[in-house]
């Protein structure tokens, strides 16, 4: 009796620890529940929050049929699917207010890095959705598949000569984050494009909406981080006129005027240039290593851009980093900030990794263009209260999920410092185990009782129903 007394409290700490993640979800939403109380009925209000516990438990695919049944039961998912789906499908709101509500958090987000003594950094970058084999989904156009360029890529003991890139169907994504020179990141904005049909448009005309909104909102108080697809003298006017801070990896065979006003390369430009001061060891976040890098830096200008430039040129074996900034660089340390900061790039590169394969961003059948936007902006949610979840407050909370949902006794597990990974899967297997209230019941989806399986099972064989007891009625 003794085991027996034991284990209820155990079961009840789990059960009130569901129950308070729950409302942590529902916490962290109010302000954008509240908002949408204003365009749609008070239960499709309690169904978005709730869709976002269903897309975290459910960690095969993003099939509304699937979020459907952690939504009610598993007899009634079909119940729950017509929910997700009236949600997706009003007309009376728009994917616009999730967006909004986005930028009101990161607003927040940089008053918070600048009270704490922090550069707030914004990262951009772009990647795909490919939906290789579908045809009749709204919006699909050529894409470039990223996920075809990573196979072929030669590597130790693999070579392949590069070709012409493999194009399938998909959508563009341009992803905006926020995050200081350490901690978790933010998530600013996220758009999902198409170069053809009603919603044609193009990636500098995308991109030079989110740049003039965080200059509107922001000014100079951030520093923008860019990667090569940025770089070029169209998006440097963009930079001009928007009139804000930034970095740009210069591509080394792309050419500036030197102090001389003498049209080189990058890379001309920097050769024979002695490193300032003494080397570091930085951390690689792409091969997951410490790299000696040594640092130097030269004035250069561009005919796109009317002021002053600096290139940064960051050497840690193999090609160097040549960056291109606007920030004066009048020291050693101030071109280390330089590197530092865009070593924080790197961020984004995981975002679109983690959005694909751990929340299933590929995986959506909703044909119609708004309603998806709509259900992959619920996703971004989830992945910001994720991100949330990885503050020093919520420390204590956090390993004891980790702990008790998802233990690991390796080193490199228990060190990491942002384990989104882990914390899903841990909630996921908490919440399957002990839900919420108003959430389906702690049973796979769509399977039926083992002893409804038995009968299904048995149902071909001769002479088995003369096995079954008759009814006394």
């Amino acid at each position: 009796m003794k085991q027996y007394a034991m284990s209820e409290p155990s079961s009840q700490e789990e059960q009130q620890v569901s129950e308070q993640l729950a409302q942590q979800v529902q916490r962290f939403v109010q302000p954008f529940l509240e908002v949408l109380d204003a365009y749609v009925d008070c239960r499709l209000v309690e169904t978005f929050w709730r869709s976002m516990i269903a897309i975290i438990v459910a960690r095969t695919s993003l099939l509304l049929s699937v979020l459907g049944e952690y939504l009610a039961d598993a007899q009634h998912g079909p119940a729950g699917t017509k929910q997700l789906s009236r949600l997706l499908h009003s007309a009376r709101w728009s994917s616009r207010l999730i967006e909004q509500f986005l930028w009101r958090q990161a607003e927040q987000g940089v008053s918070e890095l600048e009270a704490a003594g922090e550069q707030p950094l914004c990262v951009w970058d772009g990647s795909v959705l490919e939906k290789a084999e579908s045809e009749h989904l709204e919006g699909l156009a050529p894409v470039r598949s990223s996920k075809a360029k990573r196979v072929p890529r030669s590597r130790p003991g693999v070579f392949n000569k590069p070709g012409r890139p493999i194009v399938v169907r998909g959508w563009e994504w341009t992803a905006v984050l926020l995050c200081g020179l350490q901690g978790a990141v933010q998530v600013v904005s996220m758009r999902w494009w198409s170069r053809t049909g009603p919603q044609a448009t193009t990636a500098r005309e995308q991109e030079g909406q989110l740049l003039r909104e965080c200059a509107r909102r922001w000014g100079r108080r951030v520093l923008h981080l860019f990667d090569r697809g940025y770089a070029g003298g169209p998006w440097l006017g963009e930079l001009g006129r928007a009139g804000v801070r930034f970095v740009v990896r210069w591509p080394k065979r792309y050419q500036l005027l030197d102090s001389k006003e003498i049209e080189r390369k990058a890379w001309q430009i920097a050769r024979g240039k002695r490193a300032w001061g003494a080397p570091r060891w930085l951390w690689d976040g792409r091969v997951r290593k410490l790299r000696e890098t040594s640092v130097v830096a030269m004035p250069v200008r561009h005919a796109s851009y009317a002021g002053p430039l600096w290139l940064v040129v960051a050497r840690r074996g193999g090609e160097p980093w040549y960056l291109l900034t606007n920030e004066p660089i009048e020291s050693e340390e101030a071109a280390w900030q330089v590197v530092l900061a865009y070593a924080r790039r790197w961020q984004v590169e995981t975002s679109f990794r983690y959005g694909k394969s751990e929340l299933q961003m590929e995986s959506p059948r909703v044909p119609q263009w708004e309603p998806r936007r709509k259900l992959l902006l619920v996703v971004t949610l989830v992945y910001a209260f994720l991100l949330s979840l990885l503050d020093h407050e919520h420390d204590l909370l956090r390993r004891w999920v980790l702990d008790r949902w998802s233990h690991r006794t390796g080193r490199r597990a228990r060190q990491t410092r942002a384990p989104l990974y882990r914390l899903r899967w841990a909630l996921s297997r908490l919440w399957q185990r002990y839900p919420p209230s108003g959430m389906s019941r702690s049973r796979q989806p769509g399977r039926p009782p083992w002893s409804a399986r038995l009968i299904a099972w048995l149902m071909p064989f001769p002479g088995f129903l003369n096995l079954c007891p008759k009814s006394s009625g």
